[in-house]
């Protein structure tokens, strides 16, 4: 469709008419009616009551020329006047009406253009719904499926947790059942174990018992044969016989209170003592037991003279016997050092140090970890004889912490053993000694 030509817009000029105003001559007059004008409360009464009398003025204004009018010359200028206002409103209604054709076609198209789409639109709504119907089916189906495969999933859980249930109820019987017998067994064993440890203590309290009268009898038989004799080496012996008769005598009680009390073995019982003549006389005793394996037994006492001290002697004789038995056991044609010292750690305690070093036939790196268990032998040569029940370190250490002390040991195979302990003991001020 081909659109008219587009009209060219021209400014309207009107004729310019030429009109003096000098000639002109104006009069303004104002007239009142008779009314009174009320004030403001009279105002306000009349408004009150409905009256509605109000004063009116008037104004008149009056325009005289003094200049005769040419009644010709006027009428042809407003002919003039309308022709060009005829002219001018007649090009602005073309104007206007083609303007409005421009734009009812562009109207047109748009409708068109718009009804189109609308139709266009219509068609993809119809596509979307169609796809959202067919992925809303496909979502229910899907989730129908998701749905049997959970259910089935969950019935199968359940059955699963049911059987499992069951097996750990069964489970739980069968060992309830074992622990049950088990119990019966342990209490049946704990039963036996104690009348096999009463029996165990009878006779360790008979034989205790019995032993000392025969150990108080060589006691008595030794002090006689020492007084009858003038032999210097023969009254060693004997009293290094005694010493260790008496030593027997004492466990021998010891054993008797163990049997009555078994906790009696884990307390120090103290007594007033020299420790340097104590020890005097185990390292006296032990000697002629350590010459037997012609070994050279040395010994280096820093102990002063005066220390009395308030402890368990009997206690520290087994610490000194078991570590010094083990020496000689291990040992033969060699020599044990025996080392003594002691430090005051506070005002009424010292402490004894005690290094016993031997060159025997020493013990292995992995036996040394091992030493202190109990009944443990480590690897020993085939040349030693009764190597005993093990139990000789382990009942030291225990002791060794009663006195709340330390013990250790270090060692080489075919290099000798040593073994430093470090007993605590109390010091005694009143100079009476057992």
């Amino acid at each position: 469709m081909n659109l008219p030509a587009k009209v060219e817009e021209k400014p309207l000029e009107l004729t310019k008419f030429k009109n003096n105003f000098e000639n002109l001559e104006i009069k303004t007059e104002t007239y009142a009616d008779t009314i009174k004008k009320k004030g403001l409360m009279g105002r306000l009464k009349d408004a009150i009551s409905g009256k509605v009398n109000v004063q009116k003025e008037s104004t008149v204004i009056t325009m005289t020329n003094n200049k005769a009018a040419d009644l010709s010359h006027i009428k042809s200028e407003m002919d003039d006047a309308i022709k060009s206002m005829e002219k001018h409103y007649t090009e602005e209604v073309k104007k206007i009406q083609l303007s409005t054709a421009r734009k009812q076609q562009n109207n047109m198209q748009f409708y068109n253009n718009f009804n189109k789409l609308l139709v266009y639109s219509n068609g993809l709504i119809d596509v979307y719904d169609n796809g959202i119907k067919s992925f809303k089916s496909g979502l229910e189906k899907e989730l129908e499926k998701q749905n049997s495969i959970n259910n089935k999933i969950r019935t199968y859980l359940v059955l699963g947790l049911m059987t499992l249930m069951f097996i750990v109820s069964i489970l739980i019987m069968y060992f309830t059942r074992i622990a049950f017998i088990y119990e019966w067994k342990l209490n049946a064993a704990n039963k036996q174990i104690k009348q096999n440890l009463n029996f165990k203590n009878r006779i360790l309290g008979m034989l205790s018992h019995e032993l000392r009268s025969p150990l108080k009898i060589i006691n008595i038989f030794i002090d006689k044969i020492t007084r009858a004799t003038t032999d210097e080496t023969i009254k060693d012996y004997l009293k290094s016989i005694k010493f260790t008769n008496s030593t027997l005598l004492i466990q021998s009680n010891q054993i008797l209170e163990y049997t009555k009390n078994q906790e009696a073995g884990k307390k120090l019982v103290n007594n007033v003592f020299n420790l340097k003549d104590e020890i005097n006389a185990i390292a006296t005793a032990i000697t002629p037991y350590i010459e037997t394996r012609n070994n050279k037994f040395v010994v280096t006492d820093d102990i002063p003279a005066d220390t009395v001290v308030y402890s368990d002697n009997i206690k520290m004789n087994q610490i000194f016997m078991n570590i010094l038995g083990n020496a000689n056991k291990f040992t033969e044609n060699g020599q044990i050092d025996l080392k003594l010292s002691t430090e005051r750690i506070s005002g009424n305690r010292i402490a004894l140090t005690a290094v016993v070093k031997d060159t025997g036939v020493g013990i292995s790196e992995s036996d040394v970890e091992k030493i202190f268990e109990p009944y443990y032998q480590g690897i020993v040569s085939d040349e030693i004889d009764n190597v005993g029940a093990g139990l000789g370190l382990n009942l030291c250490k225990e002791i060794v912490e009663l006195f709340d002390g330390k013990i250790s040991v270090s060692s080489k195979l075919h290099e000798g053993t040593q073994v430093t302990f470090r007993i605590n003991l109390n010091t005694s001020n009143n100079g009476i000694t057992n």
